[in-house]
């Protein structure tokens, strides 16, 4: 039976109509961290205060019970980890701030799954993402051919016109080797957000047919190869492999794929950047070369050398979350030698798994699994209409938390709010209303 809402129920959903652009706001701001961070927080208040009115009102909530209840989960298999981490933390301050800041994400949650909740909503939600994506993307090539990102230049151009300094030093910008897009030269997150959306993206276009999404799915895939992180190729490669089965049929994605190396092999002899990202990842194939391999890696052989020596020795609730900063000196496999990274100490474990098991230890690993099952158990149960509607989100979420690759901090709050965005996402789109017929 679809879930059509009673003619009285429209006040309701009028009433969280901002919602929507709520999500949006979020996302379009992200290369501003602290004004995201803002939205965030007073949207995810906002959600929670007009959702006890109507609760006080006895009105019917605008959110279907299967969707509060998937996305309550998601964030019990998020939350619970660093509480149960807590008490014995080895900075039990900032473990037990972690844990009250990121209680917003229960209210985040449910306003992401409200605003997917009706049919107009997907619409705004889904198709602003895909804009979002694009112009990025844009941004992103016009960068990698006149040497500046036009979106990026406009807001540093703001900052010094009210703030008196720019967002990056004339360090950073002179050491930069990759692109940075709208997130600048020193916030090089811009490959690794492309991979992360490009599911909604390439969705988007392919209502265009399959043209439609070749041309998406190159022009995406050219500003994330150049912007450099390996670890968003890995995640890229695996939207194209399922959005392109899915749109193109196996013979068609195989000659994609052909074309897409010919094209690699014209942006590697033009790209003196992305030769050096090449070069440095095949020193992980010299047999016997264990700094080789570490180099490859940027460190991150040594990063999870030290991630092991901290499971060991907090096997069950990790070290605590956000901790691995101050585990680190005692872990460090190789403190009298400079890491590959650059300086400085290693703030996190670079990998999901190393991160939960070294910060929440198997306790908070056993938890994010009952969360997978709990997702695919929800994918299973659905109709086919309702897996339409949310395999975009879902394929979005399964590359970001894909365990065979490396990672930024989940419990950063960059990261742990894109994931957790997504997983709304998820259920809202879900458990989302049908049209009326």
């Amino acid at each position: 039976m679809p879930n059509w809402p009673a003619e009285h129920d429209i006040a309701r959903l009028r009433a969280f109509a901002w919602t929507p652009y709520w999500v949006l706001a979020f996302v379009a701001l992200w290369p501003l961290p602290g004004p995201a961070e803002g939205v965030l927080a007073l949207g995810a208040l906002a959600v929670l205060v007009q959702l006890a009115v109507t609760l006080g009102k006895a009105r019917k909530l605008p959110l279907d019970r299967w969707a509060a209840g998937l996305a309550t989960a998601l964030f019990a298999v998020y939350w619970l980890p660093e509480l149960l981490s807590a008490p014995d933390a080895l900075d039990r301050g900032r473990a037990w701030k972690e844990v009250a800041a990121d209680l917003r994400y229960l209210p985040f949650l449910w306003g992401v799954a409200i605003a997917l909740h009706a049919p107009a909503g997907r619409r705004v939600v889904l198709g602003g993402l895909a804009a979002i994506l694009a112009l990025w993307t844009v941004d992103a090539l016009l960068e990698a051919a006149v040497g500046t990102s036009p979106l990026f230049w406009s807001l540093d151009a703001l900052k010094r016109a009210f703030g008196g300094e720019g967002f990056c030093t004339a360090a950073e910008v002179a050491a930069v080797d990759r692109l940075g897009g709208v997130f600048g030269p020193c916030n090089l997150k811009l490959g690794l957000v492309l991979a992360s959306l490009s599911p909604f993206a390439l969705e988007a276009a392919r209502r265009f047919g399959a043209a439609g999404w070749c041309v998406a799915a190159a022009a995406l895939g050219i500003a994330i190869l150049l912007g450099g992180a390996r670890a968003a190729w890995i995640a890229y490669a695996l939207v194209l492999l399922f959005s392109g089965w899915r749109t193109l049929g196996g013979p068609k994605l195989l000659a994609f794929a052909a074309a897409g190396l010919v094209g690699l092999v014209v942006l590697y002899a033009a790209s003196p950047q992305l030769q050096q990202r090449a070069e440095r990842t095949a020193l992980a194939f010299q047999a016997g070369q264990g700094a080789g391999i570490d180099g490859a890696l940027s460190g991150r052989g040594r990063i999870w050398t030290g991630a092991a020596c901290m499971i060991e020795a907090h096997p069950f609730n990790g070290v605590g979350v956000r901790g691995f900063r101050v585990a680190w000196p005692v872990c460090d496999p190789a403190p009298g030698q400079a890491p590959a990274w650059g300086g400085g100490e290693a703030y996190h474990a670079h990998q999901l798994l190393l991160e939960l098991l070294s910060e929440t230890g198997a306790i908070g690993l056993l938890l994010w699994l009952a969360g997978a099952w709990i997702v695919w158990r929800s994918w299973r149960r659905a109709d086919a209409v309702a897996r339409d509607r949310a395999r975009p989100a879902l394929l979005a979420l399964a590359v970001t938390v894909f365990p065979l690759n490396t990672h930024l901090a989940f419990y950063s709050t960059f990261w742990g709010g894109l994931a957790l965005l997504l997983a709304g996402l998820y259920a809202g789109a879900l458990h989302g209303r049908d049209e009326r017929p």
